[in-house]
C-alpha cells in the first residue's frame, strides 16, 4: 500500500503561507485603498482561521471510542471541514462581493498601486508553494488518478479543503492582480471593484463544491472505490472463503469500519470460528486503516 498523505503537513504549509500573505495584503489594502486587495486580505485571514479549525478537527478525530461514541470521533474532521466551507462562503465570498458592490457605488482611486502589485506577486509565490506542498502529499495517495478524479473520490476531507482553498486563493490572486493592474493602467477604479466581485464569486463556487463533497462523508460514505475493490479481492482470494455475499464499508476519518457477509469453507463450528479470526487478522494486516471488522458467516445471501 502507498504511504499515507500527511494532512497536517499540508495544513501547516497553507497556514504559514496565509499568515505571511494576510499581513502583506492588509498593509497594502490600507495603504492603497484597493477593494480587491482588501477582499484578498479578508480571504487570507479567513483561511488562517480555517486552517486552525482543520488542525482542531484532526485533533478531535483522534479521540478514542467510548460507550457513547463506540466507533470513535473520526468523522469530527468532516464536521470541521464543512464549517470551513461555510466560512469560505461567508467570510471570503460574500464579503468580497459586498466590498466590490460598495466600491462600485463609491469608487475611489487607488494610491500607490505598485505596492499592491508587489504584494500580490509575493502572495502568488507564497500560495504556489502552499499548493505545491498540498499536491505533493496528494500524489502519495493518487494511485495514478488525475487530480480531478482523486478530488471526486477522496475521503480525506481536510486535503480536499486545503486543495480547494489553495486553488481558489491562487486564482483569486491572479484576478486581483489583473484588476489592480487594469485599474492603474486605465485610471479607472471600476476594474478594482469588478475584480473584488469576481473573487467573491470564485470563492463561493469553490465553497459550494467543497461543501457538496463533504456532505457525503457527513452522511456516511464508503471507502474509496479502489480500496473497496482491493478489500473484496483480498477476501475472494482467500482459500477459506467460498463466496462473498455482501461487503459494507464506512469511512470514519482516517479509520474504516468493514462488515462482511460470506460463505466459508468449514467442517465444524470450531473451524468456522478459527477461520473468521484468521481472516480478521489477515485483513487488518493488509489494510491497517480497518479498525472495526464484523464478519457474518452464512450459506445464502
Amino acid at each position: 500500500m502507498s504511504a499515507p498523505a500527511n494532512s497536517l503537513k499540508s495544513i501547516l504549509y497553507a497556514l504559514g503561507a496565509n499568515l505571511a500573505i494576510a499581513v502583506a495584503k492588509l498593509a497594502a489594502a490600507i495603504h492603497t485603498g484597493s477593494g480587491a486587495m482588501l477582499a484578498e486580505a479578508v480571504h487570507s485571514i479567513a483561511d488562517c482561521g480555517n486552517q486552525g479549525l482543520l488542525i482542531w478537527g484532526l485533533k478531535s478525530a483522534r479521540t478514542p471510542p467510548s460507550p457513547d461514541y463506540p466507533l470513535g470521533w473520526g468523522k469530527a474532521i468532516y464536521f470541521w471541514s464543512f464549517i470551513v466551507a461555510i466560512m469560505l462562503f461567508s467570510l471570503g465570498g460574500l464579503f468580497a462581493i459586498y466590498e466590490g458592490l460598495h466600491k462600485l457605488g463609491e469608487p475611489e482611486q487607488m494610491e500607490a498601486p505598485w505596492v499592491a502589485i508587489a504584494v500580490l506577486l509575493f502572495s502568488i509565490v507564497a500560495e504556489s508553494i502552499s499548493l505545491w506542498g498540498c499536491v505533493r502529499e496528494i500524489n502519495k495517495v493518487r494511485a495514478g488518478r488525475s487530480l480531478w478524479h482523486w478530488l471526486r473520490e477522496s475521503r480525506q476531507s481536510e486535503l480536499v479543503v486545503i486543495l480547494g482553498e489553495d486553488i481558489a486563493a491562487l486564482c483569486g490572486l491572479l484576478l486581483a492582480l489583473a484588476a489592480v493592474s487594469l485599474a492603474h493602467l486605465a485610471e479607472n477604479p471600476l476594474f478594482d471593484a469588478l475584480g473584488s466581485i469576481a473573487i467573491g464569486v470564485l470563492l463561493i463556487v469553490v465553497a459550494v463544491f467543497i461543501g457538496v463533497q463533504i456532505k457525503g462523508l457527513l452522511i456516511g460514505q464508503s471507502v474509496e472505490p479502489g480500496v473497496r475493490r482491493a478489500i473484496q479481492q483480498h477476501l475472494e482470494a482467500d482459500g477459506a472463503v467460498a463466496q462473498v455475499f455482501k461487503l459494507i464499508t464506512l469511512q470514519l476519518g482516517s479509520q474504516v469500519m468493514v462488515a462482511v457477509k460470506a460463505q466459508l469453507k468449514a467442517d465444524s463450528a470450531e473451524q468456522l470460528v478459527s477461520e473468521i479470526n484468521r481472516l480478521e487478522v489477515d485483513l487488518k494486516a493488509a489494510f491497517p486503516e480497518v479498525q472495526w471488522l464484523f464478519f457474518e458467516p452464512d450459506l445464502t445471501d
